[in-house]
């Protein structure tokens, strides 16, 4: 049976440089917004993670994850998706550890590999060995939450008995998340047993990996499907499109920049992949939408945006209470 739907938000605290909010505003907004969404009954918050960019993008999740967990009963806490190579793991280990106590056990982790070259060179990471950094700090996270001390012989890394403490509350650690664009990213996921990003192909990602779960004797309705996908809901589309176009498009433009950079088949799904484009209209529109959306991918989590640059946060509010009161009860 499928697992039931979760709502959430994702946050990557970016603002239109030479704009009306300060980087201070931005993370003050993004934690008042998060308990409003904590009140509101929403699931969860992902943030992204991304470096050196002018607009803010959020390039230290844990700090902005601690403030809220601290300030939030119920909505779980996560990523979509934090560059796992550019950590060590022994420390994420840890520092996870301490944020799930913080939270009281609602930490979340999710896992991409990066892609952008300056990201790597700057923290001394090479991109080329970013698979198997990958694979072994997942595995170095996992032992650091078992009960055991443990030592590690990889290619990458060396440890010799390590015992992390504090343990999360999570038995075996917060629940793992791994973003795939194409069916190598996918079949890591159903490799380590882990819920799914996907953001590529049906045919390269989604299809490849509920096979592979199979194939080992697994139900992939036992692990969740998730995805951010902006939703706006408005009586009023020719009035409001002009304002969240222009906030979609610069969101979205640092990617395409990325993807320049970025060398061929380094990250980049093919076209044609699961939708990710904006869902705007009136509350039975966007339920009609996102419900057939819902059921033609398998989705289980769907984050949307919660301040996008440009956009007034008593606007993103109240398009969060509608979403909250006139949306989700119907998808649930």
């Amino acid at each position: 049976m499928p697992k039931p739907l979760r709502f959430g938000i994702m946050y990557d605290c970016r603002h239109i440089p030479g704009g009306n909010m300060s980087m201070t505003d931005v993370y003050s907004a993004t934690i008042e917004q998060a308990v409003l969404a904590d009140n509101l009954g929403f699931d969860h918050v992902w943030f992204t993670e991304h470096h050196f960019l002018e607009d803010g993008y959020l390039p230290a999740f844990q700090p902005l994850a601690g403030a809220i967990a601290a300030r939030t009963k119920q909505i779980r806490i996560s990523n979509d998706i934090a560059l796992l190579p550019l950590y060590h793991p022994v420390r994420l280990a840890e520092e996870l550890a301490v944020l799930d106590h913080i939270s009281q056990g609602r930490m979340e982790f999710g896992i991409g590999m990066g892609y952008v070259p300056k990201e790597f060179e700057a923290f001394g990471v090479p991109l080329r060995n970013r698979v198997s950094m990958t694979d072994e700090a997942i595995e170095i996270l996992r032992l650091s939450w078992s009960d055991e001390p443990f030592s590690y012989a990889g290619k990458r890394y060396q440890l010799s008995d390590i015992n992390v403490y504090p343990k999360p509350v999570q038995l075996g650690g917060p629940p793992l998340w791994i973003a795939a664009m194409k069916e190598p990213g996918a079949l890591r996921a159903a490799r380590f047993g882990t819920n799914l990003l996907p953001q590529g192909r049906r045919e390269e990602v989604l299809d490849p990996w509920r096979e592979a779960v199979e194939a080992d004797g697994r139900d992939p309705d036992d692990y969740r499907v998730g995805i951010i996908r902006s939703v706006y809901v408005t009586d009023d589309v020719e009035k409001d499109w002009p304002t969240i176009r222009e906030a979609e498009r610069f969101r979205m433009g640092v990617y395409g920049t990325f993807m320049a950079e970025t060398p061929d088949d380094y990250g980049w799904g093919s076209e044609g992949g699961i939708p990710q484009n904006v869902i705007i209209g009136n509350a039975e529109e966007v339920t009609k939408e996102l419900s057939e959306f819902i059921r033609l991918y398998g989705i289980t989590d769907i984050a949307t945006s919660g301040l996008p640059p440009g956009i007034d946060p008593e606007f993103m509010a109240r398009n969060l209470e509608r979403l909250a009161s006139e949306v989700i009860p119907h998808l649930k």
